[in-house]
């Protein structure tokens, strides 16, 4: 299936299911979003990387004109939907500031390895107890999906937009579980390195080498 939506191109990947708030203050988006929301109408966010806009996107509903300001600008609360490809751009409108696109929407399986996603879960958990931070995801980890844990395990913007554009559960349980078979081990040098640099310059209590 194919269509026109309007779009509002940003430097970020936002994934079906995902919560993104938005603070609108350009002239050209905020025409976009009170149209959107007047009409009830949902709006692609195209990613943009080193200031090129990408073919891929999500399309996104408004959920909530949170707050309109007294000098036109809005804060807005979204839900992405699904991921689209452009297929062609649409930058002039008659009587709009904003520009659109041709799109349709891929089939995507969301369907993964439930395995899979304890054995990714359990590799979140480890990277954040090395980063002391701590992420609640009020679910059961077999019932997670990919969208919902790939903003908090250090993907680049880059890497975030290739896992958009994975349209397969499990091959995007397999592109999670590699990013952090590599992350891992490098957070664990660091913590290591830490120690050795808090250990300089204290008493060393070593046992000499027997010749």
């Amino acid at each position: 299936m194919t269509n026109f939506i309007p779009i509002f191109p940003l430097g970020i990947v936002v994934y079906p299911g995902e919560d993104l708030n938005l603070h609108i203050f350009e002239p050209r988006y905020k025409q976009l979003i009170t149209e959107c929301h007047a009409a009830k109408k949902p709006f692609g966010i195209p990613t943009v990387i080193d200031n090129k806009m990408q073919d891929y996107g999500s399309l996104v509903e408004i959920a909530e004109l949170y707050k309109l300001h007294e000098n036109g600008e809005m804060d807005i609360k979204t839900k992405g939907v699904k991921v689209f490809r452009i297929l062609e751009v649409i930058k002039e409108l008659p009587d709009k500031l904003y520009s659109g696109a041709i799109v349709n929407y891929p089939d995507n399986n969301e369907k993964g390895n439930p395995d899979t996603m304890r054995k990714l879960m359990t590799g979140i958990r480890e990277l954040h107890k090395l980063l002391n931070v701590n992420k609640d995801f009020k679910k059961e980890d077999e019932v997670l999906n990919t969208y919902e844990v790939a903003h908090h395990i250090g993907l680049s913007l880059a890497e975030e937009y290739e896992l958009l554009h994975l349209l397969d559960e499990r091959q995007r349980q397999k592109y999670l579980n590699l990013h952090l078979a590599k992350v891992l081990p490098m957070v664990v040098s660091m913590e290591q390195l830490k120690e050795k640099i808090k250990l300089n310059g204290h008493f060393k209590n070593l046992g000499g080498f027997k010749l």
